[in-house]
């Protein structure tokens, strides 16, 4: 028999319960998570030595959401989960990010966390379980994580904070907060938010962190009960203490002289030699000693670089701590795209791309809370090129979702209803050059590009990274960061927002945590720095333009009676595939009666509109139509008019005159006007072409008939 550990508490309202020693119970720890019904199992496995040569901490996060948890088999002719979705990725990426910083920095062992969903009550989202989770079954599994970590989900609801909202009450909120940390303070922060101070986004922050430590508690008193041995660590080798001696001795000098370069091309290249000298004068024939001058040389790197910084306020390429480098912002740059833009903020750049759509180009998204539409699409693209390298292409990894959806984030909370632009938005970000936050620089190249394609965004929104850098002897808060400097540093802070407030807000640290001190001067920092680029941003536009490009399909909404859904349709969608064949638009049909007509010639338009509408029109007596002869009998002809409507033309309404054929006056395919001049007993529409003037379409039925002579002609004797 197995023995089996619980630890259960009340926590916004709901039970969550954390169990081991039932299932995976080979895995180094395993932690049954729950949470209302929804359920996630967390599993985390070490290797038990390292890889030989590597050099950075390989942890793989797999965040895996099965379609049995909501009750659903998978589509697709395979009917079973394949490639991870979006949201499988952001959430792998949700997890990784507060977990990371806590793993001893002697551990260099293959580890893999696995959180796999399987059970969802459509109410709990499984990503906060998820993350309880997997920081449970590492704080059981003996491997050297310095935890436990939590998380919480934070909504702001008529001015009240909210912990961890169920779906339908996420749906009224004004934010959508998640945050991570240890008991000592916060790690982690990802959030969307429509237009929030400052003060009410740190607020949430500092709300979401006194709340998970409650699951905190709850994971020590876990891990007290049943937590494994803790793994035995390498002690630090002496030839490491030489090795980092002689560096410090016989290179700080170089190296620093090297990060004085201030363009980033010459300064790698600067650094590349000096790391190159100091692996021939050190490690000299050695391999593995070479290899070790290596891993430390990044260490040097940074205590030159952070000492600079702390020390004199003075940053690599030469600026102060709050300093935004030079920005330049273009627009309409491509000449056939919907709307363009170009955003240059030093070194670091994005080609952006807005793309107007219909309805039929909405992403659907079958996700285990039921199958729904996305009309606003953000892709974001990192080519090796951007950084001056030659490296893969292939799809899309776990960086460019994340960074795709910070932008996503940051720009949808300012979006028209889809009532008031009834369009489908794709936006395609090429960072073209890299060094620093692409991930801000496409959220400005984003709101440059819809404005380009006038798409009426309620106000510009711009996007700045921030940076720390924090040593006993204090800390310094930079804008505006460069790539070294993340890697550098301690902390990457993202805000994007307009002048008006937040709207998305990404932080990670790679220190233990932060003071609610040191976020409240990043976000006021951060606020001054997105006041100065919305500034430079203007420049280029200010706002959307009065209309759409002219390239982009205009979009005409009418309404319809319901019960004339299905004569628009036609059997098996006869009708509206001939209507889109012959006048080039694409119809969207919702169940109201909402029909949405683009197309990018107006006339094209206009001859679908007119077609849908006499379609569902019914024929008014005494009005004129136009009409087309489809069927000739002896006693007169069919009428196809108003759409797919016919009326019959008596012998007696042809013409004024007498007709002995039919054929005489029309044949099949004719184009004719007809007025409706009544309804027989069956209901059946009576149409006259005597009562018309088939040139001018002019109704003659009330003017008198012509004389056989001009007035005032004398009759011939």
């Amino acid at each position: 028999m197995f023995k089996v550990y619980r630890k259960e508490l009340m926590w916004g309202g709901r039970k969550l319960v954390l169990e081991t020693g039932r299932i995976a119970r080979q895995a180094d720890g395993a932690v049954l998570a729950t949470y209302g019904d929804t359920m996630v199992l967390c599993t985390a496995v070490g290797a038990k030595a390292p890889k030989p040569g590597v050099d950075f901490f390989p942890l793989t996060v797999n965040y895996q959401e099965k379609s049995f948890a909501a009750g659903k088999i998978p589509g697709g002719f395979f009917k079973r989960e394949g490639r991870p979705s979006e949201k499988e990725v952001l959430t792998s990426r949700l997890i990784d990010r507060p977990i990371r910083p806590l793993f001893h920095p002697a551990y260099r062992n293959e580890t893999q966390v696995i959180c796999t969903v399987l059970s969802h009550d459509l109410e709990n989202d499984p990503d906060i379980v998820a993350m309880v989770g997997a920081s449970a079954a590492l704080t059981i599994s003996g491997i050297p994580f310095m935890g436990p970590v939590a998380a919480a989900r934070v909504a702001y609801i008529d001015g009240q904070y909210v912990l961890n909202p169920k779906s339908d009450q996420l749906s009224q909120s004004q934010l959508d907060l998640v945050v991570a940390g240890t008991a000592e303070g916060v790690l982690m922060v990802e959030s969307e938010a429509k237009e929030l101070s400052e003060e009410i986004m740190l607020g949430a922050v500092n709300f979401g962190a006194v709340e998970y430590q409650h699951a905190i508690n709850a994971i020590i008193d876990l891990a007290e009960q049943c937590a494994k041995e803790p793994w035995p660590l390498a002690e630090e080798s002496p030839e490491k203490k030489a090795v980092w001696a002689a560096l410090q001795s016989q290179f700080s000098g170089e190296l620093t002289t090297a990060y004085a370069e201030q363009s980033k091309q010459a300064r790698t290249e600067k650094i590349d030699t000096v790391k190159t000298k100091a692996k021939e004068q050190i490690g000299g024939d050695d391999p593995v000693k070479t290899e070790l001058v290596g891993k430390l040389f990044k260490d040097l790197e940074r205590d030159i670089v952070r000492g600079a910084i702390l020390n004199t306020g003075q940053r690599i390429d030469g600026r102060d701590t709050k300093t935004v480098r030079p920005i330049t912002a273009e627009v309409g740059i491509l000449p056939r795209a919907h709307g363009s833009s170009l955003f240059t903020r030093g070194e670091t750049q994005g080609l952006v791309v807005a793309t107007l759509g219909t309805g039929q180009d909405e992403q659907i998204i079958d996700a285990l809370e039921g199958e729904y539409r996305e009309a606003f699409m953000l892709h974001y693209n990192f080519p090796p090129y951007s950084t001056g390298e030659a490296g893969r292409m292939g799809s899309p990894g776990r960086r460019e979702i994340g960074h795709g959806k910070l932008a996503w984030r940051a720009i949808h909370p300012l979006l028209p209803d889809k009532e008031a632009f009834p369009y489908t938005i794709r936006v395609v970000s090429e960072i073209t050059e890299s060094n620093g936050s692409s991930s801000m620089a496409t959220v400005c190249g984003t709101s440059l590009s819809l404005m380009d394609a006038g798409v009426p965004l309620a106000r510009p929104v711009a996007g700045i990274a921030m940076g720390l850098i924090k040593e006993q002897s204090g800390f310094a808060v930079l804008s505006d960061i460069l790539g070294d400097e993340d890697h550098l540093g301690d902390m990457d802070f993202k805000v994007a927002g307009t002048e008006m407030g937040i709207t998305a807000l990404q932080m990670d640290i790679k220190i233990t945590s932060i003071t609610a001190e040191i976020m409240k001067i990043a976000l006021n920092q951060a606020k001054d720095g997105r006041m100065h680029i919305l500034g430079e941003m203007a420049k280029a536009l200010t706002g959307a333009r009065e209309a759409v490009s002219q390239n982009a399909p205009r979009i005409t909404v009418i309404n319809i009676p319901k019960d004339k859904i299905r004569e628009v349709i036609g059997s098996g969608g006869k009708v509206i595939r001939e209507i889109c064949e012959v006048t080039g638009a694409k119809i969207d049909i919702e169940d109201d009666g909402t029909i949405k007509v683009a197309a990018v010639d107006a006339s094209a338009a206009k001859a679908a509109i007119d077609w849908i509408r006499g379609i569902v029109a019914e024929p008014e007596v005494g009005v004129v139509y136009d009409g087309k002869v489809v069927k000739i009998m002896d006693f007169g002809a069919f009428v196809n008019f108003l759409g797919s409507r016919d009326g019959l033309v008596h012998i007696s309404e042809l013409a004024p005159q007498r007709v002995k054929t039919v054929g005489d006056v029309v044949k099949v395919g004719d184009l004719v006007k007809v007025k409706v001049i009544g309804m027989d007993d069956r209901g059946k529409v009576k149409l006259s072409m005597k009562a018309v003037d088939q040139q001018t379409g002019e109704d003659i039925s009330q003017k008198p008939q012509q004389v056989a002579h001009d007035v005032g002609e004398q009759p011939a004797m």
